[in-house]
């Protein structure tokens, strides 16, 4: 995609994000978001074939942000103890930051039954991760019996759903109970992988 056009497509991005969390994504028209986005109704349909394909593409581009951060913190990482600690810190932070988008991106997928493209958006953070184990697994820092492509699903999953259950269910969530989530989910998962 060039410039322009990943431009355009971001703009269009938002501006559904914005409007439907406003509106709620029954009430929302395509009208209001190229209005939003500030291009022109036709533009919409170059990047998306009906409104219900933006909510996957809002959580594509969601999980895309977060893939792009977590490689950049973990580039000097030495061992799979510091990448684990940075996709906790990074878990929570993209989850508080990002809750009321990812609360409307998981109804919408599930109303439109769009599971299986909710695995097609991960399959590049799942495969990014299971390159980390197996780098640990090398270097003997993991059990060598491990399957890790049950166990990449499952450690992302511990990790998300502990972020969301945490920020989704507590109007203001206490600092403290923050920090002793991420260590808990930290000792699951070291006690996982030895």
């Amino acid at each position: 995609m060039n410039f322009k056009k990943e431009e355009k497509y971001r703009a269009i991005l938002q501006a559904a994000m914005n409007v439907m969390l406003e509106k709620g994504f029954d009430k929302t028209t395509i009208s209001e978001i190229v209005k939003e986005a500030g291009v022109a109704h036709g533009t919409f349909y170059v990047y998306f074939p009906s409104k219900n394909a933006i909510v996957p593409a809002i959580a594509e581009w969601i999980l895309q942000q977060q893939l792009e951060e977590i490689q950049g913190r973990t580039r000097e990482c030495t061992s799979i103890k510091e990448t684990i600690q940075a996709m906790i810190d990074l878990t929570f932070e993209t989850t508080l930051k990002h809750k009321e988008v990812i609360i409307f991106c998981y109804s919408g997928l599930a109303f439109y039954h769009s599971f299986q493209r909710w695995e097609e958006i991960y399959q590049p953070y799942y495969d990014w991760f299971k390159k980390q184990l197996e780098a640990a697994r090398t270097r003997k820092e993991i059990n060598p019996g491990i399957d890790l492509d049950h166990l990449v699903r499952m450690l992302i999953n511990l990790m998300e759903n502990t972020a969301e259950t945490h920020f989704f269910s507590e109007e203001k969530p206490e600092v403290n109970t923050t920090i002793k989530l991420k260590e808990d989910v930290y000792s699951l998962i070291h006690k996982a992988l030895v």
